[in-house]
C-alpha cells in the first residue's frame, strides 16, 4: 500500500487541556495519517515556554512563542527581551501567533468594560504587534499573524517591516483581492477546516484564487474541526481533511499538494525540514 502523502499542521494549540497526558497518541494518529509536523503556537509567555519544552521532547513538534492579541489586556507592557530569548530557543521556528482582533471589543462582553477600556485595548494590541515586528526583524523569524475585523489595520502595521519580515495571515477567511495583497507584500495565507463546512463557499472561492505557493494548511485544534468531525475536539491529523478538501478546490492531486504546501511552509518556518 502506498504511502500517504506528507503534510505539515502549521498551527496547532496542542498545548491545551484537550491534549494534556495524551501527546503520544496525538502524534501517533499524525504518523498515520501522514503528518510529519506539527506547529504549536503560543498564546501567552506561560504558552511559549510550555511549547518549546515540547517541542524539545518531541521531533514532530515545532514552536512559535509569542503573546496572542486578545490576551493583550493581560500582557507586560514590554516583551521585547523575552521575545528575543525565546527566539534562541531550540525548536523555536516563528513568532506569534500575534496581530490585532477588534471583533469583540470588551465593552461588548465584559461587566463594567467601558469606551476607555475600549481603547486601552486597542494601543496594548497595537504595541504588542509592534513589539513582535521589531523582534521578527531583529531575528529574521516571520510572524505568525492573526487577525479578524482588522485586515486594513494589520496590514498598515506589517507593511513598514515587509522587506524584513514576512506573515502567515492563519485561518484566512478574507476575499481573494485581500490574498493578493498579502501576496505582493511578500506574506502568504494558511487554511483551516473552515474550507470543509458546507456554507464557506467563499473561502472556498478564495482557495481556488490563491497560487498554490502561496498557502499553507493548519487546523487551528482544537478549534474549527472540519467535516467530518464538526461538533467534536479538533485534532492535528485532521489536517489531512482540509488537504482533501483544498486539493479538490484547487484540482490538483494530493501529491501536488503535498509538495507545494511543504516547501512553502519550508520557506517560510526557520529550520523546518
Amino acid at each position: 500500500m502506498p504511502a500517504k502523502p506528507r503534510f505539515f499542521d502549521t498551527h496547532a494549540h496542542i498545548n491545551y487541556p484537550q491534549f494534556a497526558d495524551r501527546i503520544d497518541e496525538v502524534l501517533v494518529q499524525c504518523q498515520e495519517h501522514g503528518i510529519s509536523r506539527v506547529i504549536a503556537i503560543a498564546t501567552d509567555l506561560e504558552s511559549s515556554h510550555q511549547i518549546i519544552g515540547m517541542a524539545q521532547e518531541h521531533e514532530q513538534i515545532l514552536a512559535v512563542p509569542g503573546w496572542h492579541p486578545c490576551d493583550a489586556l493581560n500582557a507586560p507592557g514590554d516583551i521585547r527581551n523575552e521575545l528575543r530569548e525565546l527566539s534562541q530557543k531550540p525548536g523555536v521556528v516563528a513568532l506569534g501567533e500575534t496581530g490585532l482582533d477588534f471583533y469583540r471589543m470588551p465593552s461588548q462582553s465584559e461587566e463594567g468594560a467601558t469606551e476607555a477600556t475600549d481603547a486601552e485595548y486597542v494601543r496594548r494590541q497595537r504595541a504588542l504587534f509592534q513589539q513582535h515586528l521589531e523582534v521578527a526583524a531583529e531575528t529574521g523569524l516571520n510572524l505568525v499573524i492573526h487577525q479578524r475585523s482588522a485586515f486594513d489595520e494589520t496590514v498598515e502595521m506589517l507593511l513598514p517591516f515587509a522587506d524584513q519580515v514576512r506573515g502567515v495571515f492563519h485561518c484566512f477567511v478574507g476575499t481573494p483581492a485581500q490574498q493578493q495583497k498579502l501576496q505582493q507584500i511578500g506574506s502568504i495565507v494558511s487554511f483551516t477546516g473552515i474550507v470543509t463546512f458546507k456554507n464557506a463557499g467563499e473561502v472556498r472561492d478564495t482557495v481556488k484564487a490563491t497560487p498554490l505557493d502561496q498557502l499553507m494548511l493548519e487546523t487551528d485544534c482544537p478549534y474549527l474541526a472540519p467535516v467530518p468531525y464538526r461538533g467534536k475536539t479538533c485534532q492535528p491529523f485532521h489536517v489531512w481533511h482540509v488537504a482533501q478538501t483544498i486539493a479538490e478546490v484547487k484540482g490538483v492531486t494530493l501529491d501536488e499538494l503535498s509538495e507545494a504546501t511543504c516547501a512553502t511552509a519550508r520557506q517560510f518556518f526557520r529550520g523546518l525540514d
